[in-house]
């Protein structure tokens, strides 16, 4: 097994003001040429925008986009004709294909928008776009367990069906006597995890909120939790 730990205070920090993000690979005026990409996936970034700021309308091509709202709501609208509001708990796909343009605005008046948006590098270029949203937020309270909620099955209506040969799980987990494990769908597959709440042990490390681990050359990651931790992780083809 392969590990490669990234602390939250050594991602890309950038602040406008109106957006408070961290970036765990190079992005926008962010740069790091040893954090590119892990396989297919492309981007994390974690964003916090002020009330009354967005996004303003932007392009996006040949990308498999993942908006993970955490806290706040998001009013989206795009050149599909969706006008939406997504709110924590639940979780937005697009497929941009052959192009898509969107905007991402925080209506609130005095809350913040809190929000994880990953990008992942899609199996088929040029295909039609695709949006999807589904609330997970009733699944997301049974601990201890992963909850898978994005695959490339197209046939599973309870997921969200993702362009490409990745999975995207999360879970809540609070019994500090336990062991858990992840089984990778793929042995070649690479896994992040990163922490969004509270403290785990995997292997050596102990990693605390918004650190991350990216595993390879395994086939099953086990761990242990401190306290109530709650994580992302997100397994992907790592040849591209």
């Amino acid at each position: 097994m392969k590990l490669d730990v990234l602390r939250a205070e050594d991602r890309g920090h950038l602040n406008f003001g109106w957006l408070d993000t961290y970036h765990t690979f190079s992005f926008g005026e962010y740069y790091n040429r040893d954090r590119i990409n892990f396989g297919a996936l492309r981007v994390i970034n974690d964003d916090t925008i002020a009330p009354q700021s967005m996004f303003p309308i932007h392009p996006h091509k040949d990308m498999e986009i993942i908006t993970i709202v955490l806290k706040g709501s998001v009013k989206h609208q795009d050149t599909l004709g969706n006008k939406t509001t997504i709110n924590a708990g639940e979780i937005q796909i697009m497929s941009a294909g052959t192009g898509i343009q969107h905007s991402e605005a925080n209506r609130s008046l005095s809350e913040d928008l809190c929000l994880f948006q990953i990008w992942i590098y899609p199996q088929q270029k040029s295909l039609m776009p695709r949006y999807a949203q589904h609330n997970f937020s009733h699944k997301l309270k049974s601990l201890n367990q992963w909850h898978q909620l994005i695959n490339p099955n197209v046939e599973n209506k309870n997921v969200l069906h993702i362009n490409q040969n990745a999975y995207l799980s999360m879970g809540e987990f609070d019994d500090t006597s336990k062991n858990y494990s992840y089984i990778f769908n793929n042995k070649n597959h690479g896994v992040l995890i990163m922490v969004i709440s509270g403290e785990m042990i995997l292997a050596e490390y102990i990693l605390t909120n918004r650190d991350a681990i990216m595993l390879t050359e395994c086939t099953e990651v086990k761990f242990m939790v401190n306290k109530t931790t709650k994580l992302l992780l997100i397994e992907v083809p790592l040849n591209i």
